[in-house]
């Protein structure tokens, strides 16, 4: 792993040392939901705005971001989305009622939707293609034991001190890193400064309405509101697609959808990422229910997951130049579908068994989803990574959202009959067919991205 790492440049570096300690904000907050909710005096749901708003503004920005990196110079812009997070933090960590809280977090989102794109397009811009799959197994340690990590350090940190403690750690450490790599940061995408598409940002809004309505279906069910926002939101991103292709530079050129490999590509790393997310949202769950473990051994036995997954992700990247995407996605897809049959058949009989699991779950990560980002943007022209990116990371967090949603459905219609460990088993064995899913589809991704290839 350090060895692919000091292939890096000190730019690229820099990038992802403040991605990293960005991106551990998205999973920490779930630990501190019931010490919030008794200070505050608020319920369940009111509390898990601090991940859906998280969620939600992160979706938002996102598909901005090919516009950011054309318009603004990278170390303003980068500056700029470091600002912003620190200052959402700050509020966050003084703020004496909880609708602080919520502002900043709506801040970090946005921040942090504006960052995972950029940071991704140039690193891939910046790299050969034939080093692709490396550079990005190391950025898959960002993406994903981040957000394996973050649940760690909570656990931890709430173990001994305040919740606000979180915010102050994480402020810390980014505006020390801001400080301090200033000279590192280069201006090395070019520029092609257009006008902003205030419609075409008004309309992004369908977005944020989807990723509500999934977020809120288990409270909700299908109301009328639910649909009524469902509708409107379809209205306004089939506007926004129809805005896309007539403008000389669109927010998104929608046009990578032409490129074969790049659909599926995306997908799989929706797929990818939805086994990541649901390890850390079913795990806590069997520990802390089922086998009585405190927060803090929760957290912990997260630990060797997070590490499998960090000494595999550069590993998978250097297998993409040697063994092809098609046997990486066999390998990880393989991995999940034991890791879920394994929490269905014998999660409830021993947590060793659940860690195992959870190694699985999160290893089989390492060899989906960052190989497939980089399959999808090898199949684009490096004009178009940043459209390919921007479209990736926003979907990943639709279809994350949406395992999410659907596993709380299925542990609370299975949990009104049966024992919690029967529902979460039961919920697992469900979840086995995300990932026969990705194994129906890599063949497809693996005979696209060849013929691309070929025709470059």
């Amino acid at each position: 792993m350090f060895k692919n790492v000091k292939q890096l440049t000190p730019f690229s570096l820099v990038l992802l040392a403040i991605s990293f300690t960005m991106s551990i904000s998205q999973s920490t907050m779930t630990t501190a939901y019931p010490i919030l909710m008794k200070n505050f005096g608020v319920d369940a749901s009111t509390v898990q705005w601090l991940t859906t708003g998280f969620m939600i503004a992160m979706t938002l920005v996102m598909p901005l971001s090919p516009w950011l990196l054309d318009n603004i110079k990278l170390k303003p812009l980068l500056n700029g989305i470091v600002a912003v997070f620190l200052v959402g933090t700050a509020v966050a960590m003084v703020t004496p009622v909880f609708s602080g809280i919520i502002i900043g977090r709506l801040l970090e989102g946005m921040a942090v939707g504006a960052l995972f794109p950029t940071f991704q397009s140039v690193i891939m811009e910046n790299t050969n293609q034939e080093k692709r799959g490396t550079t990005m197994g190391v950025v898959g340690l960002v993406m994903g034991s981040a957000l394996a990590v973050g649940p760690i350090i909570s656990g931890v940190v709430l173990q001994w001190v305040s919740w606000r403690a979180l915010f102050i750690l994480f402020f810390v450490i980014l505006l020390g890193l801001l400080i301090g790599c200033q000279k590192l940061i280069q201006n090395t995408h070019e520029l092609k400064k257009s006008q902003f598409d205030w419609l075409s940002a008004v309309t992004l809004i369908g977005f944020g309405g989807i990723l509500y309505d999934i977020s809120s279906l288990p409270k909700n069910g299908f109301s009328v509101q639910w649909w009524l926002i469902l509708v409107v939101s379809l209205i306004l991103l089939t506007f926004f697609v129809f805005r896309q292709h007539r403008l000389t530079q669109p927010f998104l050129n929608l046009t990578v959808f032409k490129y074969k490999g790049f659909l599926p590509g995306m997908l799989l790393t929706g797929i990818s990422y939805s086994g990541l997310i649901i390890a850390t949202v079913l795990m806590p769950l069997f520990y802390q229910r089922v086998f009585y473990l405190t927060p803090l051994w929760s957290g912990l036995l997260m630990v060797p997951a997070a590490i499998f997954l960090s000494q595999l992700n550069p590993r998978a990247g250097r297998l993409l130049n040697q063994i092809g995407l098609k046997k990486l996605v066999y390998i990880g897809t393989s991995m999940m579908i034991f890791g879920y049959l394994l929490l269905s058949i014998a999660g409830t009989t021993s947590w060793l068994i659940g860690l195992l699991a959870a190694m699985l779950l999160e290893g089989g990560n390492a060899f989906i989803m960052m190989p497939a980002i980089t399959a999808a943007n090898n199949a684009l022209t490096k004009d178009l990574m940043s459209h390919g990116t921007a479209l990736i990371t926003t979907m990943r967090q639709v279809i994350g959202a949406a395992s999410v949603v659907v596993a709380s459905i299925l542990i609370t219609y299975f949990s009104t009959t049966k024992t919690i460990g029967t529902a979460l088993s039961q919920t697992s064995a469900w979840f086995v067919l995300v990932p026969i899913i990705g194994l129906l589809m890599t063949s497809r991704l693996q005979n696209h991205v060849s013929k691309s290839q070929m025709n470059k």
